[in-house]
């Protein structure tokens, strides 16, 4: 059976982890406390994956590590995202495994028509945008079998994403829901699935190795379009949308750092952001999940049909 090292436990490193115990591989999760989903081919173990002596004692015998850990917060990123990288690669060096980074699209910066492809410049202006560079960079400087996956902002069950922050509360409550952003711009949503079978696809194939390469996700579609959607799906009424005047998060970045860390990447919100996947698609046969699918897992409602 093959051997893999998964490193957080989030919504895209259970979903990794499962994918692959189901299809019979081995699989050692690695998290701060510990957790990770139950299944007998899974391991879960308690360690700090940023030191890398414990990680690459962890990763002896895997044929993949799979980076799925990313900090809770914007705030911690630049305290935790480095020493996390470096061990990461130390491990994939010293176990010659193939190492498979969860990525996003920060790295692009804003783009003239919001539209990225696997063979975008990296060209970001801000800090966060600047440290998924570097990273990326530092990767391919290792002398390791590394790729990036990257994806937009997730959606599907125990996704950390718009549904679980604003729209599942508006709903439940029936209050009015406050966004950070136009609501009826297009942005790209990526399903957590999706990425997972990404990851562990990309990971396997020599043909990936070396460069970044996109998830294929559903056509691009509005914040009032996904939030009717989700009522939809839970059997409510459509909740009310009020979009939160721009300034608002900038101001109060002034004084509330995790405020001026979101006002930084809010670029995504206010114009077109669109991800485009098709080399992706065509090179590995990888497709969509349907978005309606993935809104039904998210809220809980029963498959249609």
């Amino acid at each position: 059976m093959t051997h893999h090292v998964v490193i957080g436990a989030g919504s895209i490193g259970t979903n990794v982890a499962r994918l692959l115990a189901a299809r019979g591989d081995r699989v050692r999760i690695v998290t701060r406390s510990g957790s990770g989903p139950e299944h007998p081919l899974i391991e879960r173990v308690a360690a700090d994956a940023s030191d890398p002596a414990r990680l690459t004692e962890l990763s002896r015998g895997a044929d993949v590590l799979y980076h799925c850990a990313n900090p809770p917060s914007y705030t911690q990123w630049e305290r935790l995202l480095p020493p996390l990288q470096t061990a990461v690669i130390a491990a994939a060096k010293a176990t010659d495994a193939v190492l498979a980074l969860t990525g996003s699209l920060y790295a692009y910066g804003r783009r003239p028509d919001g539209r990225m492809t696997e063979h975008t410049p990296m060209a970001a202006t801000g800090h966060k945008g600047r440290l998924r560079k570097r990273m990326w960079e530092q990767a391919l400087a290792a002398g390791i079998r590394t790729v990036e996956v990257r994806g937009s902002d997730y959606i599907g069950k125990d996704a950390a994403g718009i549904y679980a922050l604003l729209i599942r509360p508006a709903l439940t409550k029936g209050r009015t829901a406050w966004i950070t952003g136009r609501l009826d711009v297009p942005h790209t949503f990526t399903v957590n699935t999706d990425m997972a079978q990404a990851l562990v696809t990309l990971a396997g194939d020599e043909r990936a190795w070396g460069r970044p390469w996109h998830v294929p996700s559903p056509p691009a579609l509005t914040i009032r379009e996904l939030a009717g959607r989700y009522a939809a799906a839970a059997g409510r009424p459509p909740i009310k949308l009020i979009q939160l005047p721009r300034f608002v998060m900038r101001t109060a970045g002034l004084v509330v750092p995790i405020a001026r860390e979101m006002a930084e990447m809010d670029y995504q919100w206010y114009e077109p952001f669109r991800m485009d996947a098709t080399e992706t698609a065509a090179t590995f046969g990888l497709t969509a999940t349907d978005v309606d699918t993935a809104v039904r897992a998210e809220v809980g409602a029963p498959a249609s049909g």
